[in-house]
């Protein structure tokens, strides 16, 4: 008949066996006395036996190498220690554990040896470090976003001889075109914006009938970027149809960019519309376009006030699109 110490040991191998924890004992010389079958499990251990008695340190490498000695010095004076690392398994996969090391004591409270518990914690330590990455993804795009407000405010309102609810007017076209934008680089991935996408979002308010042609492959920009395009696209079709090809019957305007060997050209181009002549000052929209376009998209951004009508020449480099 069963004893009940053979159910506590039946008992206490059950609870090791199904345990995804990996419970070690650990000698005071630091080597491999015995794993748990859970243990053995999640460290994709076949044989315990041909790692019997290695140095438990051989785990480790780099930072939690250290953490692991402090672990070992601090179970041997008789104390426990916590902390979490990058370790291997048996088959040679990166796993993340949070270990708890303790001493086991002997009857007069001395350390005999050391008892380490490992956590598989990688799916956790993925989820904080996504949760780093888009942290610092997001606090970089309010800072483009905040920049590039900024300059909106300080350019509409300098040197403007118009009403001042025209001026405000103005001023809450170029902020919603960003919010325009915003919306286009929050439905994409946190990589950046389609550009495509991008370009029609922005533009839909002006595209009646087939007066506006868009065409170019897949690209990608970054949120400053984007950002960036959103507001020259906004200022070109606002212009477009108070003064330009969209503000007459028949005006066309084409849309286009290409990628040519790490090269890429951007076009913005009007036919159809009322005669051009160049400006005596330069507006708001024009500065920005070739200012703040080509330096955001690490390039030039040319206007042409030709007569048959406006150009916007944009040159760069496809590397220059994904950059932050």
């Amino acid at each position: 008949m069963p004893t009940p110490l053979d159910k506590d040991v039946r008992f206490l191998h059950a609870v090791l066996a199904s345990s995804d924890d990996c419970i070690k004992v650990i000698g005071l010389d630091g080597s491999l006395e015995f794993m748990s079958e859970g243990g053995q499990r999640v460290m994709e251990v076949q044989d315990f036996e041909t790692i019997r008695g290695c140095p438990w340190m051989q785990l480790w490498g780099g930072a939690s190498k250290v953490e692991a000695e402090a672990a070992l010095a601090a179970a041997r004076a008789g104390n426990s220690y916590r902390f979490q690392g990058p370790a291997s398994t048996a088959a040679g996969n990166l796993r993340y554990w949070d270990v708890q090391v303790s001493p086991i004591l002997d009857a007069n409270g001395k350390p005999e040896a050391i008892l380490s518990v490992s956590r598989d914690i990688t799916e956790l330590h993925a989820g904080e470090e996504r949760h780093r990455l888009l942290a610092g993804e997001l606090n970089h795009r309010i800072k483009n976003l905040l920049a590039m407000v900024s300059g909106i405010v300080n350019q509409s309102l300098r040197g403007q001889d118009e009403p001042l609810d025209m001026m405000k007017r103005r001023l809450s076209d170029r902020l919603q075109a960003l919010a325009a934008a915003q919306d286009v680089l929050m439905m994409a991935s946190r990589h950046g914006a389609d550009l495509r996408q991008l370009v029609e979002v922005v533009l839909a308010p002006h595209r009646s009938g087939e007066r506006i042609a868009i065409d170019g492959p897949s690209v990608t920009l970054s949120s400053k970027c984007a950002l960036a395009m959103a507001l020259a696209l906004h200022e070109l079709g606002t212009n477009a149809v108070k003064y330009g090809a969209l503000s007459r019957d028949g005006g066309h305007v084409d849309v286009s960019w290409r990628n040519e060997g790490g090269e890429f050209h951007f076009r913005w181009q009007e036919s159809g519309g009322p005669h051009v002549t160049p400006p005596q000052r330069r507006g708001f929209g024009s500065q920005m376009i070739e200012k703040v376009l080509g330096g955001y998209l690490g390039g030039t951004a040319r206007i042409d006030f030709a007569p048959e009508g406006i150009l916007l020449a944009l040159d760069t480099t496809t590397a220059a699109l994904a950059e932050g």
